[in-house]
């Protein structure tokens, strides 16, 4: 099948989820903006007209910035990517050296270029990198054909069609957009169902698996969702650097577990009568030249991220490799480009901002010592962050979360707050903002897999709560502690 034919599938799934979920989400939308519009002037203002016991005046602009980020986030009065920019231009003319109300003498603000390097920050031109490749997957039906490959081993028998599905979309979730991974699998998926009776318990165990499988394989490289390039610029900024294959190394193995039982629970909830399901797709590679371009380009970027260790190249410079080259040959023509989910890529910029900004001005000092951290066990405190992580993101975006949440932990780590690395840290709240899936809105795979009307809302948050319990196991006590047994973290 051609590039047309995998548009139309994510297109009719997009319709989908416009015609059966707009009309529930109007009211809360509503109510939402309200709230924002009233509440987003007053977080803003508050801490510039009241005094801020212990934070000085760069601090409270700084507080002002980033409580006006929270509510503009959480509301989504406006859109999150306009948000960052919101953030960006705040920064600039209220905490930077091009201020337009003096600072304090004694402080010694950024340069207001600081702020709009945001935009152009290493880990960005990372991701830009996997959406060229998740982009060109989907013009040359490249992701289709794969998916249609690898499903024939698998079989017929229910077990093993869940574990095809979600292991092939949990792997190919790994270097693109889980939301595009999550619209084509559900494409296929519609025609896996199209012969099975509508009281078979199997489709609701199949549309479950797509946004379980989605959700827990971004976590499995630092491409696989905005959260993961979050925590690894805020690392870099710090000087705590983690390779492609490094960040794989630690994550994938308990990505695994928690697919594993996310697997073991749909398969014993929702084997229905045990028949065989027909699974029959398309598996036609394209074989044009720009294709095969494309095929070369993509398999030559995830070998050199996989090698980092070894050349030595910044998986951030490999990232920008299949831009060059893709654009240069013509395999992305102006169109392609102007495709590219360029409004990620300005959040992902605006949380790097945000960090930036409570760093430079003292905030995150003053943040951390709102609680005597240093009397809360280092176990209980991985398990606190991990569970805020998936509780804020279940009602707002996972990356407005670890643009909030991450910052503020690197700085307790950084300031001697916790007895924790800052990489510990980062890994435990980038991994957790993956793991909210317990409404249809928590993450744009669940919306999706919600709009094929096969997925009743409590079924799925049951299973997030679930995996969400998985999770907070695995990544909340479970893997720092092999991380730090292994010397996997300082």
């Amino acid at each position: 099948m051609g590039a047309g034919g995998h548009s139309r599938h994510t297109c009719l799934a997009s319709a989908t989820l416009t015609r059966e979920t707009a009309a529930a989400m109007t009211a809360s939308l509503s109510t939402r903006s309200l709230i924002g519009l009233i509440g987003a002037p007053i977080a803003f203002l508050a801490p510039l007209l009241l005094d801020v016991p212990g934070l000085d005046e760069p601090g409270e602009r700084a507080l002002a910035i980033m409580l006006l980020a929270v509510v503009l986030w959480v509301t989504e009065v406006v859109p999150l990517h306009a948000t960052a920019a919101v953030i960006i231009i705040g920064q600039i003319t209220m905490i930077s050296d091009a201020a337009l109300v003096d600072l304090p003498a004694d402080f010694e603000p950024a340069p207001f270029a600081d702020y709009y390097q945001a935009l152009a920050d290493p880990v960005l031109m990372l991701f830009l990198g996997g959406f060229f490749l998740a982009d060109g997957a989907a013009k040359f039906s490249l992701d289709r054909a794969l998916a249609g490959t690898l499903l024939r081993p698998f079989g017929t028998r229910p077990a093993g069609v869940f574990l095809g599905i979600m292991l092939i979309t949990a792997v190919l979730s790994m270097f693109m957009s889980n939301t595009a991974v999550a619209a084509m699998m559900v494409a296929i998926v519609l025609a896996v169902t199209a012969d099975l009776d509508a009281t078979d318990p199997r489709r609701i165990g199949l549309a479950l698996s797509i946004p379980v499988a989605a959700n827990v394989g971004g976590m499995g490289t630092p491409v696989g969702t905005p959260p993961n390039a979050i925590a690894l610029s805020g690392l870099l900024d710090i000087g705590e650097a983690i390779t492609f294959i490094g960040w794989m190394i630690r994550v994938f193995p308990f990505m695994l577990l928690v697919l594993a039982f996310g697997w073991l629970v749909i398969t014993q909830l929702y084997r229905g009568n045990n028949s065989p399901i027909s699974v029959a797709i398309d598996t036609a590679f394209d074989r044009s030249g720009h294709a095969k371009i494309f095929y070369v380009t993509f398999a030559a970027t995830v070998l050199l991220w996989l090698t980092e260790p070894l050349h030595g190249v910044s998986s951030t410079i490999i990232g920008f490799v299949p831009v060059v080259v893709l654009l240069s040959t013509g395999v992305f023509t102006a169109d392609d480009l102007r495709n590219v989910r360029w409004n990620v890529l300005w959040l992902i910029a605006g949380g790097i901002a945000l960090g930036k900004g409570v760093g430079g001005t003292g905030l995150d000092e003053w943040l951390v010592g709102l609680v005597a951290w240093q009397v809360l066990p280092l176990v209980l405190l991985l398990v606190i962050m991990t569970l805020v992580a998936i509780s804020l993101s279940s009602v707002i975006s996972n990356t407005a979360t670890a643009n909030l949440l991450i910052p503020i932990g690197l700085s307790l780590a950084t300031s001697g707050a916790i007895e924790a690395s800052p990489v510990l840290v980062g890994l435990v709240i980038a991994t957790a903002c993956s793991l909210a899936m317990v409404l249809p809105v928590s993450t744009p795979p669940n919306a999706i897999a919600y709009a094929t009307g096969m997925l009743p809302t409590g079924k799925l948050a049951v299973m997030g709560l679930l995996i969400g319990g998985a999770g907070l196991l695995v990544f909340g006590l479970l893997a720092p502690w092999v991380w730090q047994t292994l010397g996997l973290v300082p």
